[in-house]
């Protein structure tokens, strides 16, 4: 079942082949990811990244394997290296094709003889599987030298003295323990082989997007030895590196893992066939992207990771994407543990903004991640009609975070006598435009930001909904909602340019045009009249819609920034002053229907919007991925995470939407 295919390589730019990024998961927040060439470019990328619990985080554990054939008295490399002045070796005229079917898959051409190398991680496991299936060749070796980098996966290994380079001989390979507190490494074949220890570092390998980035970019690489692997024609040799020793067949290892697969892309078909077939394809990777967001922790509990390759678990991000990723695919049991899961971290009517590894020290700055919460919980009764569950495990929280906000809480959090909700204190960023440069945020939004107010005013008015399905009390929350109904007009609404102000601070309305306003339109419960959402939904569309998501403000604006590069500081200046980002195509195209008085023009409009969109991005850079944002100007290139949850999650829930549009 193909996902996506990256054919004749060969005769790509280098420098194009080495923008293109995959990437395997684990479902346990571990990955493997490197180029198409197999030759790392990013400090994140790696064999085995794996998701301890001791120490804590992400490690690069595995870097790579440097693998080659050698027949008839010469070696052919399968992958290659970054080096000071040097690209070792010049092997890309030998990769024919790349694709995802549902693993990843390399085909190489060495004259006649035509090698297929797949690469797969087992779910639930810190295994990396790596399969070569060689077609017709002449007897030779396949020679695997293992690079260990064993560091946290912000950080950069350098050779040095501490590092245990005794190795230890087990069936048909080794194990090695480098370092005190950190997890063995196992490396073993499915045929037999011969590892030779050679004990050796290998100094200087480049890593080129961390150059352009303004970060460190250079690493050594411990090899502990070589495995060589007799091959002839037919051979089949599977490689598995992993935290555990072998306890089955590797070949059985790999058929269940292709089968689990197989069968997870298959559950999803019933959402797929609602569609045409070049829809299908589409939706088809969308979905197997969204599932590698899906994890357990090392302490078991169901998460969302926010991104590949550097994002960890953040509350706002994980309740935005989880619709997309779970109830619009069928796995609403998913979907109602993690909401469960998160809401056990609630703290002064706060949800952590960021849950740190170890779960010990986390962060609670997002005021928007629990309002997020009500419409994540909206979407849940919307798709599973579970009010029980509701009642019983999110409701009483829910509660207490109305009745924390109407008392006031951190940051100034307190609601205002015209029934508004304020936010934050000087230099605080409580919003998801929360970018930061010398200590003080880019975008200061302290006071009453819109679509705040606009998830307050729908999470009151989901509140009383519930109530009065539960046989409650509604007045509590239905009391409000008129006064923040006009309080929202009064305060944000823009009569002389038919739009709403971002923010209000002291008094002083920020004018900006933002797609913030669009949530006033697409939440279940809007504070607008038909008419005031008809003129928002015309200005974002005009103003901020790209081909790849939507402006994070006008072009037109004296502070836009249309491209975003340059060192950290310039890139987080540009985050939110023009780059566009595609998760708010969702909350667009929602908010285009619900103004559109002829539903199935528009909903051609969103079908060509997507279809154009994804034909284009994903073969663009994360293959089969979805970024996390894009230039605001044209050509609208792709920047931050290769694969970004709430971009992926956000695409899911439009098309979902598009089934129910009428």
């Amino acid at each position: 079942m193909l996902l996506a295919r990256i054919e004749k390589i060969s005769s790509l730019p280098q420098k194009e082949a080495l923008d293109l990024e995959w990437l395997e998961t684990n479902g346990l927040g571990g990955y493997a990811s490197s180029t198409i060439l197999n030759c790392h470019t990013r400090k994140y990328h790696g064999l085995l990244v794996a998701n301890l619990k001791e120490p804590p985080g992400r490690h690069v554990l595995l870097s790579k394997f440097e693998d080659s054939l050698c027949m008839k008295g010469k070696e052919f490399f399968l992958s290659c290296h970054q080096y000071p002045g040097d690209f070792f070796p010049h092997n890309w005229d030998i990769i024919k094709e790349f694709r995802l079917v549902p693993y990843l898959e390399f085909t190489y051409q060495i004259g006649e003889v035509c090698i297929r190398k797949s690469i797969m991680l087992v779910d639930g496991e810190d295994r990396v599987l790596i399969r070569y299936d060689v077609g017709n060749c002449p007897r030779g070796v396949l020679r695997l030298k293992p690079f260990l980098a064993y560091r946290g996966y912000h950080t950069l290994s350098k050779q040095n003295l501490f590092l245990h380079i005794k190795t230890y001989s087990i069936k048909n390979g080794f194990n090695i323990q480098p370092y005190d507190g950190m997890p063995p490494l196992y490396i073993q074949t499915s045929v037999k082989s011969q590892f030779l220890p050679s004990p050796v570092w290998y100094n200087n390998f480049e890593y080129s997007r961390e150059k352009e980035r303004g970060y460190e970019w250079r690493e050594d690489l411990f090899q502990p030895g070589i495995l060589e692997i007799p091959i002839k024609r037919g051979s089949v040799v599977i490689v598995s590196s992993s935290l555990g020793i072998s306890q089955g067949q590797l070949r059985r290892i790999w058929t269940a893992e292709e089968t689990r697969r197989n069968r997870e892309i298959g559950s999803s078909e019933v959402i797929i066939n609602r569609f045409g077939e070049e829809d299908r394809s589409y939706l088809r990777n969308l979905i197997a992207a969204g599932q590698q967001f899906l994890i357990k922790t090392p302490s078991h509990r169901p998460a969302i990771i926010a991104g590949y390759h550097w994002f960890g678990e953040w509350g706002r991000d994980t309740l935005i994407s989880l619709p997309g990723l779970t109830f619009c695919c069928g796995r609403p049991e998913e979907g109602i543990n993690v909401l469960a899961s998160l809401g056990e971290f609630a703290r002064d009517g706060l949800l952590p903004n960021y849950l740190s590894a170890d779960e010990k020290e986390n962060t609670y700055n997002a005021l928007d991640a629990s309002l997020w919460y009500f419409w994540a919980v909206q979407q849940m009764f919307k798709y599973t009609g579970d009010s029980e569950t509701i009642r019983k495990q999110m409701w009483p929280m829910m509660k207490r975070i109305i009745r924390q906000f109407m008392a006031g809480t951190l940051f100034d959090i307190h609601v205002s006598d015209n029934g508004l909700l304020h936010a934050g204190e000087d230099g605080a960023c409580l919003t998801w435009m929360d970018a930061v440069v010398g200590g003080r945020p880019v975008i200061a939004r302290c006071g009453y930001p819109v679509e705040i107010n606009a998830l307050w005013y729908n999470a009151l008015c989901f509140a009383a909904e519930l109530a009065k399905l539960f046989g409650e009390d509604e007045s509590p929350f239905s009391d409000l909602i008129p006064k923040i109904q006009r309080s929202f007009q009064d305060t944000f609404w823009i009569e002389s340019e038919g739009y709403l102000g971002d923010f209000l601070s002291d008094g002083f309305l920020d004018h900006a045009v933002r797609p913030n306003q669009i949530f006033a339109v697409s939440l279940p419960f809007s504070p607008l009249s038909p008419s005031q959402r008809r003129q928002v939904v015309n200005k974002v569309e005009h103003l901020l819609l790209t081909p790849c998501g939507l402006r994070t403000l006008s072009s037109k604006d004296e502070r836009y920034k249309g491209r975003y590069a340059g060192d950290a500081a310039s890139r987080d200046r540009a985050y939110h002053q023009g780059t566009a980002w595609p998760w708010l195509l969702g909350h667009f195209g929602e908010a285009y229907l619900n103004v559109a008085e002829d539903k199935t023009a528009a909903k051609a409009f969103l079908l060509g919007y997507l279809r154009s969109f994804l034909s284009q991005h994903l073969t663009e850079a994360g293959i089969g991925c979805i970024s996390e944002i894009f230039d605001g100007d044209p050509p609208h290139l792709p920047h931050g995470c290769i694969s970004q949850a709430w971009s992926a999650a956000e695409l899911i829930r439009l098309y979902s939407l598009l089934t129910e549009a009428s």
